[in-house]
């Protein structure tokens, strides 16, 4: 018996994707990121923690917002590519898992397949987090629910309108609608809609989910519209079809079928003129540096709750 305790209290606890998260865990976190952004907290919980950071794909903000958030918390990382280690000579990813966990406290990955996240979480005795995979963006919403409580109260019975391709980032959101309680419009044409996985989850779980290909109506009455570019990193150019998306680009117009205080979010790189107008991501009801500057808030709260 104390053989299996003892082993519980070691399993790491990782950040892979929200539904896999209660949702008390998951308020308790954006409180707490909440709180330490209000008191700009420098009590430094994870003092001599290393985070080893792994970029299979470029990033801005996630390499950034991880940095400065566990050096504010006190610890360090270090930066990796897969051209960095040994896994672009073919070391696999479960091998690569087991010797990071002899050196560093945390791991957090940037990579494309869903799979390689889950291998390296199954062999890691230190906890992982998913910086991004095809599949889920998780801490992209985690920031964007912090800025959306920030700027219109608490997001429980709010309307979120998603409008654009059904992306990593949309199943994300699909998760945080059942945990946070509220409703969620996905409006994208009709062969790049969601996950199919994440509706029907979200379905079972009694989730105020609908996906359309009708983005004006979505938008009607919507407390916060919220788009990703048309084209993610990894997709074969010659997929990219302007003329079907045209219809789900967020401009005046359709932000004025929600709410007249409505908020516009978007978790960048933008382009203007494809799924954003300037006069929308630069206007008044854009709040994209706020929820920029989230992803490092968010991110401290997650990895104190990693490393607790």
């Amino acid at each position: 018996m104390d053989s299996v305790m003892s082993a519980a209290k070691t399993q790491p606890r990782h950040f892979l994707d929200l539904d896999r998260i209660s949702a008390a865990e998951l308020r308790g976190m954006i409180d707490q990121a909440a709180k330490w952004k209000a008191t700009r907290d420098r009590s430094k919980p994870l003092k001599d923690k290393i985070m080893a950071m792994i970029f299979e794909k470029q990033s801005t903000r996630t390499r950034l917002s991880f940095e400065v958030a566990m050096k504010q918390l006190g610890g360090d990382v270090i930066n990796m590519t897969s051209g960095d280690s040994q896994i672009s000579r073919g070391e696999t990813i479960a091998d690569t898992a087991k010797v990071l966990s002899r050196y560093v406290d945390a791991v957090m990955i940037r990579t494309t397949a869903a799979a390689k996240l889950e291998d390296l979480a199954a062999n890691a005795t230190v906890p992982v987090i998913n910086g991004l995979t095809d599949q889920s963006h998780p801490c992209q919403i985690m920031a964007d629910i912090l800025t959306f409580e920030e700027h219109k109260g608490p997001i429980a019975g709010k309307v979120i309108t998603w409008s654009g391709d059904g992306n990593n980032v949309a199943t994300s959101w699909i998760h945080a609608a059942v945990l946070f309680g509220f409703e969620l419009r996905l409006a994208c044409p009709d062969k790049n809609q969601p996950s199919a996985t994440a509706l029907a989850w979200a379905k079972r779980e009694g989730g105020k989910v609908h996906a359309t290909i009708d983005a004006h109506a979505a938008a009607k009455d919507a407390d916060c519209i919220v788009t990703d570019t048309w084209f993610s990193m990894g997709t074969d150019p010659k997929l990219f079809r302007p003329d079907v998306f045209a219809p789900y680009r967020v401009d005046e117009a359709l932000m004025a079928c929600a709410k007249p205080d409505a908020i516009f979010m978007h978790c960048l790189p933008a382009k203007r003129g494809e799924e954003v107008t300037a006069g929308v991501i630069d206007g008044p009801q854009s709040v994209v540096w706020d929820e920029a500057e989230n992803r490092m808030h968010a991110q401290k709260a997650i990895l104190a709750w990693c490393l607790a």
